[in-house]
């Protein structure tokens, strides 16, 4: 009987401390999650766009095909490498995700150049333009997913360095897992409403039963495609702002302080001169002088490949 005592109070004590483990983890994860708000606002923004021109019955799926890709990254390629390199090799997470910068600088301007020149576009897109719809749809959904591993990366470092020190592995991976899944949650299911708001105002508009649910309705209606429109140039902002900001950061850590310590004392400077609102002035400028980095690093990028990489590529692919 005393056995028995004694194997039911260690599995008291073992379900104790795996309760506080439990409580650990969803409490880190919370934290974590907060900490990522900015680059979660930047990929609910960015995601949008790559649903325009499809019929309705497909928003919603290309969506999930996203939002399936975004967990994929998070929880099998991103997650396990975060956890590799800050245990073997730190260092190597700046130069990571300064690449992964870059690309955003490089596609947020090249979004740009496209709508000043769209007939330039039109003229390098001709296959394209014959592409299926299926296979439209599924270039869209890998090019959003490609978008996404990059903001993923930044979030999961981002939650990875919210976690204090002394969480053991299984503890941070676990945390890491369910703010990432959490945050995918979160975006996925904004990006779905907003995607599918017109749908639910038509809807309000012509089985409302109310004046005002149907006058509501008719505003949502007429007011999505500025909505789309508007979310289009946030998000193409949001890619370059965040690409910059990584690069400025990473060239911190690396050692290159100039262009954090300039756009920090510039955005100080600018707030102090502010009589109100000085914490949100500060970060506008911060964000203002972050997407001039990373127009600068996109301009050049897309220069070196429309200049010299491509024109290469088609020399090589004719020998």
């Amino acid at each position: 009987m005393s056995g028995l005592l004694a194997l039911l109070d260690d599995v008291a004590a073992i379900a104790k401390v795996a309760s506080a483990s439990v409580d650990d983890v969803v409490g880190q994860a919370v934290k974590a999650s907060s900490k990522a708000a900015g680059a979660v606002v930047d990929d609910a923004a960015v995601t949008p766009k790559y649903v325009r021109g499809f019929a309705p019955a497909r928003e919603l799926p290309i969506v999930w095909g996203i939002a399936r890709g975004s967990l994929f990254n998070k929880l099998v390629i991103l997650l396990p490498v975060a956890l590799v390199l800050s245990q073997f090799a730190p260092w190597a997470i700046a130069p990571l995700l300064m690449l992964g910068g870059c690309y955003l600088c490089f596609e947020g301007v090249e979004k740009i150049w496209h709508a000043l020149r769209p007939s330039h576009h039109a003229a390098e897109a001709g296959p394209d333009s014959q592409m299926s719809a299926a296979h439209l749809e599924e270039a869209k959904v890998k090019g959003a997913i490609k978008t996404d591993f990059i903001l993923s990366a930044e979030i999961m470092t981002i939650i990875l360095a919210s976690l204090p020190d002394h969480l053991t592995i299984w503890v941070e991976a676990a945390a890491m897992a369910l703010a990432g899944a959490l945050i995918t949650v979160v975006v996925y299911g904004a990006v779905g409403l907003i995607v599918k708001a017109d749908d639910i105002g038509l809807a309000m508009a012509e089985k409302g039963r109310l004046a005002l649910t149907r006058g509501l309705g008719i505003g949502i209606v007429r007011a999505m495609p500025k909505v789309m429109t508007l979310l289009l140039v946030v998000g193409t902002a949001a890619m370059i702002w965040v690409g910059g900001s990584i690069l400025v950061h990473g060239a911190h850590e690396l050692g290159w302080h100039l262009p954090q310590e300039a756009i920090h004392h510039a955005a100080v400077a600018v707030a102090g001169a502010v009589p109100v609102g000085n914490g949100a002035t500060e970060w506008i400028v911060t964000a203002a002088l972050d997407g001039v980095v990373g127009i600068a690093a996109g301009s050049v990028l897309v220069a070196a490949v429309s200049l010299a990489i491509l024109p290469l590529v088609r020399l090589v692919r004719r020998a």
